[in-house]
């Protein structure tokens, strides 16, 4: 089972992908937690150039071709052959975020990044995505306090917006897969309501 988590910045889809990884994990299960980008020695390099380094300016199209190398990289290196052993891929941010924040936070060609993010999937599709969604000036204020914070943390309220609006399009596309999650709760009940999607899941 493949299952990812996505949201805005302050939504808390770290923290519940690492309280899932826990459950799972004691039921016996072999589960896995990695994240995007950042998988690997070329993974590491590429979150340092996205996310970090602030000397290094990015064309949104160069921006979109790193997302998408970081994926093909860690889609054939790591999470592919986990799912194909049976395991359980838990993942922070997958393709869904590189649709929103590169097709719509940066306003490249809609067509061309859905065509590139499916490309670089490698055909490994989540089972179950969670959407934590909560307002942008809430996401905000949580990371307010955060002492590194990324370039995309450091993005305007308009581009949040506009990632947020992303999100939510998805989701009305795609029920089925994603599943939309109050995230403007307390952390023990989003994590109880998770907890139900994936044993419904599995049983």
């Amino acid at each position: 089972m493949f299952i990812t988590f996505e949201g805005i910045e302050g939504s808390g889809k770290s923290t519940q992908a690492i309280l899932v990884e826990e459950y799972l994990s004691a039921k016996g299960l072999k589960v896995n937690l990695t994240r995007e980008p950042g998988w690997g020695k070329l993974g590491e390099l590429i979150r340092n150039v996205l996310l970090d380094d602030r000397e290094i300016t990015l064309d949104p199209f160069a921006e979109l071709c790193l997302f998408c190398t970081d994926r093909v990289n860690h889609v054939k290196g790591y999470i592919k052959p986990k799912l194909d052993n049976g395991e359980i891929v838990i993942c922070d941010r997958y393709h869904d975020s590189t649709l929103v924040y590169q097709g719509i936070g940066r306003d490249n060609e809609r067509d061309l990044v859905a065509a590139m993010v499916m490309k670089s999937c490698l055909g490994v599709i989540p089972d179950i995505t969670f959407l934590l969604d909560l307002p942008v000036n809430c996401g905000l204020q949580r990371i307010g306090a955060r002492k590194n914070k990324t370039k995309f943390d450091s993005e305007s309220v308009a581009f949040h917006k506009r990632v947020r609006d992303g999100f939510l399009e998805l989701c009305k596309q795609q029920p089925q897969r994603i599943k939309l999650i109050n995230a403007d709760r307390q952390v023990e009940i989003i994590a109880e309501e998770i907890k139900s999607v994936i044993d419904n899941k599995i049983n």
